[in-house]
């Protein structure tokens, strides 16, 4: 039977391959499941689920509760600006009060990297690394890595192109260390100021240059300027950097012929992505938005102990 082996999902370095394998094929059954129906599935019944914020979210919050939702759970949203936090509370404190309500699994999105890490060593509940400072996303990361499997069945010896604020972008290394795992090229391009010193080391090549990034590349994504992160001036100006490194209609020409235009969000229009490109043919934007819920609905199942054999039974009878 095919089960996960981790009890916590904290990164993409942590998954073996088969972990890996078994994630994104649940994915793709949590997807078919929820166009077939809007029936629950049993799999969360009587536990509980912790979606445990302290910074800002549309996306991953509102995609995590939908899934756990339809997996039946009991759900608590935590938002640190209206908790003890306020208050001058520690995340330790505070996780140790959750964990005293015995929650069965905790969702975590922190300011600091490796938050979701000392929390696994602080309780005993199932904890999901929701984005960790500048460190990773890895549920991110598969709903990416199954948005172009959906559209180009496999990532092997596919060119894609990460552009833009890379340094601060957790998501830029869950995605290059998936991608490269799953056979694709990855490339990453900004700055060189946004580009972190060693970045090579997790799988990626590293231009400067947007022309170079984006020839033939199958999938180019746009990643914000993380203005909340910026300590300093990065670049000369917003204008400048757009020049630069700009997603425009006339540099995707430079693509390959059915480019992948993706990006994680929120978008900051005008900034690293051009209108015309994020609402234009090529762009899967909103399906990744869509595979968020099936990607993190396959995660929640499968920690909850559940195999693979079981979703495609729950599926069968969906379809039923």
């Amino acid at each position: 039977m095919k089960q996960l082996k981790n009890s916590h999902i904290l990164g993409i370095g942590s998954l073996d391959s088969d972990d890996i394998d078994l994630i994104i094929e649940a994915s793709f059954i949590c997807k078919k499941i929820l166009a077939q129906s809007s029936r629950k599935l049993d799999a969360l019944k009587g536990r509980t689920v912790v979606n445990l914020f302290y910074e800002s979210s549309t996306r991953t919050r509102s995609s995590f509760e939908i899934a756990e939702k339809r997996l039946s759970a009991e759900v608590l949203n935590f938002a640190s600006s209206t908790s003890s936090v306020t208050k001058g509370e520690t995340l330790v404190d505070t996780v140790r009060n959750l964990q005293s309500m015995a929650p069965d699994i905790i969702v975590i999105r922190h300011s600091s990297s490796g938050a979701p890490h000392l929390l696994t060593r602080i309780c005993r509940a199932s904890v999901i690394n929701a984005g960790d400072g500048m460190h990773e996303h890895p549920t991110q990361a598969f709903l990416d890595a199954v948005t172009i499997m959906e559209k180009r069945k496999s990532l092997r010896g596919l060119k894609i192109a990460i552009c833009g604020d890379i340094r601060h972008s957790r998501v830029a290394r869950s995605d290059i260390m998936l991608f490269s795992r799953l056979g694709a090229q990855v490339w990453v391009c900004g700055p060189p100021t946004l580009i972190p010193i060693g970045i090579e080391s997790i799988g990626c090549q590293v231009t400067y240059q947007m022309d170079e990034a984006v020839e033939g590349a199958d999938v180019v994504m746009g990643l914000r300027i993380q203005q909340e992160r910026l300590k300093e001036a990065f670049f000369p100006s917003i204008k400048e950097y757009f020049q630069l490194y700009g997603l425009t209609v006339d540099r995707l020409q430079k693509a390959s012929r059915n480019v992948l235009v993706m990006h994680p969000g929120p978008m900051n229009r005008g900034v690293e992505i051009d209108s015309e490109v994020a609402d234009g043919p090529y762009s899967v934007i909103l399906d990744q938005v869509t595979n968020g819920v099936a990607a993190r609905m396959a995660i929640l199942y499968l920690i909850a102990g559940k195999t693979l054999e079981e979703l495609r039974k729950e599926a069968d009878e969906t379809a039923d």
